[in-house]
């Protein structure tokens, strides 16, 4: 039986791969904080382990031994500027401190979760050969996410980098399921302008499976999928929740004026804003993500957006998270 140890198990992303590795029969040890609910874990029938991702040592008696992945999925995707210091602390520092008990206890392989956005927001078109320009990114997210990529890619481990592009799926409590939600009640007080690719929490998380495996090492793979409007994206929500929503997006300018009030209140408040001005940047200009290598070195494929959707749609009924039925 192959062995895993997996960080941000608690999280959307992490609990698709760790149901992914269960269905697989793998041996899962999950990390997490004192705070987390880790009820959804428990259905999985795995192991638990409490520790602090900031100590090394800590986590080096937490991971087994000779463990056959290191699956490093938490991390911190602020777009807020006010939370620049404390993304930078958990995406570099806890990246050091996972890369380093890692290699202490001999892991076989290690698999990071980054994201497309370290490939930068001026090209087109992205694919794994593109030249990533993450470090110059006005955002610290990005930042922060390459630097922690540089981590990864020099440490002494046989080590994989996974650059996923906007993810649907069950178990999303908190990315794109806002605006299922806000559709569903009513609320959405428009819709952004611009597009974005959307790819399969569960092909993602099969995807990262077969990096451990089989992926090349030192590479970057870039897991892509559907493009689409968001224009579009809400559309169909709407038509699968039964729900009249608007037929245009906002004036790209108007967006930008409604990022910036949402900002300036946000310092007054101390509440993270839904929208800030690095945000809406990322949404206005996202590039169409591709995945050549990752099709064809990992298998990796991504259903259509209906499907992505139906899923989310789906998990948030059963959970009750919807008033529609």
């Amino acid at each position: 039986m192959k062995r895993a140890f997996v960080t941000g198990g608690t999280g959307f992303l992490g609990s698709n791969l760790i149901e992914q590795l269960v269905e697989r029969d793998w041996h899962v040890t999950a990390l997490h904080r004192a705070s987390s609910d880790v009820s959804r874990l428990r259905g999985f029938g795995i192991s638990l382990v409490e520790g602090d991702l900031f100590r090394p040592d800590n986590l080096a008696e937490l991971i087994p031994e000779d463990v056959d992945a290191v699956f490093h999925v938490a991390g911190n995707t602020s777009i807020w500027r006010k939370r620049a210091d404390e993304q930078t602390r958990d995406n570099v520092e806890g990246t050091r401190s996972i890369l380093q008990a890692s290699t202490q206890r001999g892991a076989r392989r290690f698999v990071y979760t980054s994201t497309w956005a370290t490939f930068g927001l001026e090209h087109d078109t992205l694919d794994e050969e593109t030249e990533q320009t993450g470090s110059r990114a006005l955002d610290n997210y990005s930042r922060s996410k390459h630097a922690a990529e540089q981590l990864v890619l020099a440490a002494s481990l046989p080590s994989v980098v996974m650059n996923p592009a906007h993810i649907l799926g069950r178990y999303d409590t908190g990315n794109w399921s806002r605006l299922i939600t806000m559709v569903d009640r009513g609320t959405l007080p428009g819709i952004p302008p611009g597009a974005g690719s959307f790819c399969h929490a569960a092909e993602v998380a099969r995807a990262h499976i077969a990096a451990a495996e089989h992926g090349r090492t030192g590479h970057h793979y870039l897991l892509g999928g559907t493009d689409a409007s968001f224009v579009d994206v809400i559309a169909m929500i709407g038509e699968k929740l039964g729900k009249r929503v608007p037929r245009r997006a906002v004036p790209r300018w108007l967006f930008r004026l409604i990022a910036q009030a949402k900002a300036g209140v946000a310092t007054l408040t101390g509440n993270e804003p839904d929208i800030t001005p690095d945000g809406a940047r990322m949404v206005l200009e996202h590039p169409r993500v591709t995945s050549p290598r990752a099709a064809l070195e990992l298998g990796y494929r991504s259903p259509p957006l209906p499907t992505m959707l139906d899923d989310a749609i789906g998990w948030m009924r059963s959970e009750g998270l919807l008033t529609t039925k």
